[in-house]
């Protein structure tokens, strides 16, 4: 196969927040729950506890830890997923600047 053979391939540049690029009105509480939950996810696998175990540690139901633990954040609200860095004896911290142009709204990471 050659060049003129091949299809071209169109994409479009993300903005770095799926949820705008699908174009959902709520979008940032949405990248921010997916964010907080992936870390919070991240923080329990690294703790190689079953799912008894973590439902246990948060204090909910061990459907709601299996919903967690494959992603489903968005059954979650930001107060609750922040709730459980409470119970993982995690620090939260925010911190406010102002914004840039092309930068996110919102940016969670885990620190060291």
């Amino acid at each position: 196969m050659n060049n003129k053979d091949q299809a071209k391939i169109e994409f479009e540049e993300s903005s770095g927040n799926v949820f705008v690029d699908l174009g959902f009105e709520d979008a940032d509480e949405l990248f921010a729950r997916a964010q907080l939950g992936f870390h919070v996810t991240k923080i329990l696998k690294d703790m190689g506890l079953k799912q008894r175990e973590i439902a246990k540690l948060l204090g909910m139901a061990q459907p709601d830890v299996s919903h967690l633990m494959n992603g489903h954040f968005s059954r979650f609200t930001t107060d609750k997923l922040l709730d459980f860095f409470k119970k993982l004896d995690r620090k939260v911290t925010i911190h406010i600047s102002a914004h840039k142009r092309g930068e996110p709204y919102q940016e969670i990471g885990l620190a060291p």
